[in-house]
């Protein structure tokens, strides 16, 4: 079955689906941008970073922002730490979460207007 024109005119442009393929992102960019949008994808880790883009916060105020039990809070800041967002340092016996510069970039980019 053919392509619409359109399609294919574009498609012959790029070199062909091999052209279109070398154009797309690698197995690790697609994999380290899944972490990142699964991370985001829920409203409380998106609260947390948010928070986080203010200023650096212990675990302590984290839970107080966040309103959940120690282990759920855990499990949250996990998430983002797998996906590169955020980051744990040691201060004394605190533990401050910040922002990595993934984690700044994420929050710089403009979001999507409600639907």
């Amino acid at each position: 079955m053919p392509i619409p024109r359109e399609v294919d005119e574009c498609l012959t442009a790029v070199g062909g689906v091999p052209g279109l393929e070398a154009l797309l992102p690698g197995e690790e960019e697609l994999a380290a941008a899944s972490r990142i949008h699964h991370a985001l994808s829920e409203p409380l880790r998106l609260r947390i970073v948010h928070a986080l883009g203010v200023q650096p916060l212990c675990v302590c105020v984290i839970k107080e922002i966040a309103g959940i039990a120690d282990s759920k809070l855990s499990y949250h800041l996990n998430q983002l730490k797998k996906a590169d967002l955020i980051v744990g340092e040691q201060q004394g016996s605190w533990i401050v979460y910040r922002l990595t510069p993934r984690g700044e970039r994420c929050m710089s980019a403009p979001y999507p207007p409600p639907v």
